[in-house]
């Protein structure tokens, strides 16, 4: 097994490289002189003493940064060995799903504890370190998707391997930002010994990989190229296309501040603003692939077939955008009406499919019941089933995010005790004060009645806790999830003297937020799903007729009538929801908080002015308001920030001649992806072809397989 010995080979000279940081640079044995022991240490962070998710969420992600070193050092050892075809990526599947899914779930739980925790009422704040684990799993989830084709069709072999070697060589990116201290994160390590060390091995694995990829172009070159972008092939290769145009996106956001400042370019900040503007457009691109790549066939899609499968869930998902923009707070949000019917597409799609393959089942089955139907359907394509177990939770989570950004609602008040505010359509009454010791920690905080219509709903305690040592309190968020989904966030921001009494709150509801978590525990779990329906596979083989892949068949025959109709249908209700859509008047966002999500805190990492809870961020809130109220433009009060802060003040990053490389590299990468597709298209074999040959190729553009 000489593939297998290589790739042992390169795991042996991984676990080198490590073994040694933990045997010299990084010895957790290491002593210490007496005279620089302290006699009381700060004791471990605060921020990670207050929820069981810090218990979970960092072993996972280093469990799934570890498990993509497998196909890693398979995809090197067959460069190196000149070995063709898929037999490594076959070999190295349950790795690479494992991995995934333990990536997954640490990125769902982090954002999850950064919410609960943090007190600053988001998940995701495109820090440094979350960027560095949202890397490879954009890396990763491309290469799942490309390995399959090259698994079943022997196509995107380049892809595949391109793929597996970046995801490896940006979970070492991540360790080299999360343990060097180059970057400010409450989410990173101090500065140590270990940053050159693991800057130094991201080399040897990006030019050493890299460069044997290019060396190895004979191996990697696939024979064959793809028929026709309308096809299933096609789709997985645009879907790759968009990941690696997101990935690379983050990669040049995250890092670009660091190389403008190591090459003497001064303070950079890049935050939400850059960020958010290309990864809204490319997501909703990516839904649609998503809902639509599944219907489509392998090799070519005959004229029409696209149509005949998709009708049904485009009309729905129209049908809900109609909806949609006729609730008046939906459309003053476009982005939820797309994501709306975009989410109904996807599910849709994916219940046709499985219902379709349910029906085929049981007319070679009949009298099978549908559940046993069902399950023996799953087992049949248990990789393509878990697939669709994945894309539902990520439409979920769409939703999620998409409903919660967007229909939000936010308030920052002073309040006495007895005394009421209504925000929201909830009422917040201040019952009274409270306080107490904890072990390493002082906590005071506000009991507050939360209530509805005259009802109580719940009694929240936001608190802030003092610990010994620390000059900063830490605070912990109060949360209430309604039976609606909406759930109320409540933040102590300060806590009054003993004159009055009064604290300051920052109040938040965010509708339907629970969804994000219960999406990207559905996404997590598609991992587990896939390999428990392997193994199931593999110990009881389903007979041949049941593994029939789904979508396979020609679709269900309807009434000539019912399908004419579909079309204008569809077309009234496009038309419909993109007039609204158009015409529709965005809610206008309140300038003071437009302008403080732009200018970075000064005190804080990373967190923006609209969001952190420091003081010094509110402070500058209050400046904002009062230059807004006085009646200055936003370029005004922008360039007052930057004269008292720097030009690192501002997160968005505006264009010019320092940051014209960080705008243009995404149209870069856009444009080279392009061409990398465009270059794909055609026949890789044009000799003359016999009769017999002819008649096989027909055959083959005639199959609709899955």
């Amino acid at each position: 097994d000489r593939l297998g010995a290589g790739a042992l080979a390169v795991c042996g000279a991984v676990a080198v490289f490590f073994f040694g940081l933990l045997a010299f640079p990084a010895s957790p044995f290491r002593t210490l002189a007496a005279e620089l022991v302290p006699l009381d240490g700060p004791g471990p962070n605060p921020l990670l003493q207050d929820h069981p998710f810090m218990a979970i969420h960092p072993p996972l992600l280093y469990a799934g940064y570890v498990g993509f070193t497998a196909p890693f050092a398979f995809a090197v050892s067959a460069l190196a060995l000149g070995v063709r075809g898929p037999g490594w990526v076959r070999r190295t599947q349950r790795w690479t799903l494992g991995a995934w899914a333990l990536l997954s779930a640490g990125i769902v739980l982090g954002a999850w504890w950064s919410y609960e925790v943090l007190g600053w009422g988001g998940y995701w704040a495109w820090d440094p370190v979350e960027n560095a684990s949202l890397l490879p799993w954009l890396a990763a989830t491309a290469y799942l998707h490309s390995a399959t084709i090259q698994a079943r069709r022997g196509l995107l072999q380049a892809w595949s391997i391109a793929l597996v070697l970046a995801t490896y060589a940006l979970t070492i990116l991540g360790t080299f930002l999360t343990r060097s201290g180059v970057v400010a994160s409450v989410h990173a390590f101090s500065q140590s010994a270990v940053g050159p060390l693991l800057l130094g091995f991201l080399a040897v694995v990006v030019i050493g990989a890299f460069g044997l990829f290019a060396a190895r172009a004979d191996v990697v070159a696939a024979p064959n190229r793809l028929e026709s972008l309308a096809s299933r092939e096609g789709a997985f290769l645009v879907n790759n296309l968009l990941l690696s145009l997101f990935a690379v996106t983050v990669l040049v956001g995250t890092t670009y501040p660091l190389v403008v400042e190591a090459v003497g370019g001064g303070q950079l900040s890049v935050g939400r603003p850059f960020f958010d503007r290309f990864a809204i457009p490319i997501s909703l691109v990516l839904l649609l692939a998503v809902g639509l790549g599944p219907l489509l066939p392998y090799r070519a899609a005959r004229r029409g077939l696209l149509w005949s499968r998709a009708r049904v869930p485009v009309v729905l998902a129209l049908a809900v955008g109609a909806v949609a923009v006729a609730v008046p707070a939906l459309r003053a949000a476009p982005y939820v009406v797309l994501v709306l019917g975009l989410a109904t597409l996807v599910i849709a799609a994916m219940v046709s499919q499985l219902a379709a393959a349910v029906r085929r089942r049981r007319r070679g089955a009949p009298g099978e019941a549908v559940p046993l139907a069902a399950g023996r359907v799953l087992l049949g394509e248990p990789g393509y089933w878990a697939g669709q177990m994945a894309h539902a939770g990520l439409v979920v989570l769409a939703v999620g995010i998409a409903v919660s950004g967007n229909l939000a609602d936010r308030a920052a008040v002073s309040i006495e005790p007895g005394e009421t505010v209504t925000f929201g359509g909830y009422d917040v009454t201040f019952a009274a004060p409270f306080e107490g010791e904890e072990p390493n920690r002082r906590v005071r905080g506000a009991e507050l009645v939360l209530s509805r219509d005259g009802g109580d709903l719940a009694t929240l305690r936001p608190r802030l806790a003092e610990f010994e040592n620390r000059v900063q309190p830490v605070g912990t968020p109060a949360v209430w999830t309604g039976p609606t989904g909406d759930e109320v966030y409540i933040a102590i921001t300060s806590l009054g003297g003993s004159d009055t009494g009064a604290v300051g709150l920052d109040l938040h509801r965010f509708p339907m937020i629970a969804l994000i978590w219960f999406g990207g525990v559905v996404l997590a779990g598609s991992g587990g799903l896939g390999l428990a329906l392997r193994w199931a596979a593999a110990r009881r083989p389903v007979p041949a007729a049941a593994t029939e892949p789904a979508g396979d068949s020609a679709p269900t025959a309807r009434p000539r009538w019912v399908v004419r109709a579909l079309v204008p249908v569809a077309a009234a209700l496009g038309a419909a929801v993109l007039v609204a859509v158009v015409t529709a008047s965005p809610a206008s966002p309140d300038r003071a908080e437009a302008l403080a999500d732009r200018l970075r805190c000064p005190v804080c990492q990373g967190e923006s002015v609209a969001d952190s809870p420091s003081s010094t961020a509110a402070e500058m809130r209050g400046l904002i308001g009062d230059q807004v109220a006085a009646g200055r433009t936003d370029a005004d009060i922008l360039a007052f920030f930057e004269t008292r802060y720097g030009a690192w003040i501002r997160l968005d990053a505006p264009f010019s001649g320092r940051t014209v490389a960080l705008w243009l590299a995404p149209a870069a990468a856009f444009a080279l992806g392009v061409a990398a597709v465009a270059s794909r298209r055609g026949h890789g074999d044009t000799r003359s072809l016999t009769d017999v040959e002819r008649a096989a190729v027909a055959r083959a553009r005639l199959e609709t397989v899955r």
